[in-house]
């Protein structure tokens, strides 16, 4: 069984604390009475998550925490002592996150994005908000135009840093962006381009052709949802566009440019209308 992850186990015994559970190699761990299903048959699966009690034994639970071993989360800082901060994970026992850990001191009440991973030493699952270390694009997996998985990490004078599928660290640029991020937000982007060194450049826009299709839908619903009319044309200032639709102004004209070629809108002096 691994710590850290979702294990699926056999029922092996029924104990007055709980049920024992027993994984392929003979490993044993307890699933504490709290836990236990209120109908089950020894030699019955079950799915648990596997982590380290109080008194560092492994233990089970079918709560499944807001992060697994390898993944990244913004997490809720309970409390601070002398020895780090304690997040709130979803389980019983809090994830500890010990100060060499943090990128700079959490705070009680506070937010953060962490990364999750085991600590060879104590062999305790730990949090560190240096999120940065564990990410490498020494060897990319991505490609251009590829979709990826993005989590808002942090700001910069040019953008936003993102984590691409959990491995590499990419840019969105400010003018790429067209509506609300905040960290932690987990979005689908668009590897825009590969610079020199193996930097990327993510969009969430899709890219040329690619886009046109679901910003042409995305102002359909618009006109749908407004009586077959916007206040918007291709001479709008670039804002009034972000604003109403999250999308750049050149993305608009390519979208309408689609639905007029299509005879599904009339583009008057006013607005948009739909045919």
């Amino acid at each position: 069984m691994e710590l850290g992850q979702v294990n699926t186990l056999e029922i092996l015994r029924e104990t007055d604390h709980g049920i024992y559970l027993i994984d392929a190699e003979d490993n044993e761990v307890l699933l504490p009475n709290r836990y236990v299903p209120q109908s089950f048959k020894i030699w019955d699966k079950i799915d648990v998550f596997v982590y380290l009690d109080n008194e560092e034994r492994p233990v089970a639970s079918t709560d499944i925490p807001y992060i697994k071993k390898g993944e990244f989360a913004l997490l809720r800082c309970n409390q601070v002592t002398d020895f780090g901060a304690f997040l709130d994970w979803g389980l019983v026992k809090e994830l500890f996150c010990p100060f060499k850990e943090q990128a700079f001191p959490l705070k009680s009440g506070g937010w953060y994005l962490v990364h999750c991973y085991l600590d060879e030493k104590t062999e305790r699952l730990v949090a560190s908000s240096k999120t940065n270390r564990f990410l490498d694009n020494k060897v990319l997996t991505v490609e251009q135009f590829e979709e990826v998985d993005v989590i808002v990490s942090h700001p910069s004078d040019i953008g936003w840093n993102v984590i691409v599928n959990k491995k590499h660290i990419g840019l969105i640029y400010k003018d790429n962006i067209f509506k609300d991020i905040s960290v932690g937000d987990q979005l689908k982007g668009i590897v825009k381009k590969i610079r020199p060194g193996n930097k990327l450049d993510i969009s969430l826009e899709k890219i040329g052709f690619r886009n046109i299709e679901p910003n042409a839908q995305r102002i359909l619903q618009e006109l749908e949802d407004n009586s077959g009319y916007i206040k918007l044309t291709d001479k709008s200032n670039p804002e009034a566009i972000k604003h109403s639709l999250q999308m750049s102004k050149k993305s608009f004209k390519k979208a309408i440019g689609s639905l007029y070629k299509n005879r599904q809108i009339e583009i008057k002096t006013d607005g948009i209308y739909l045919l």
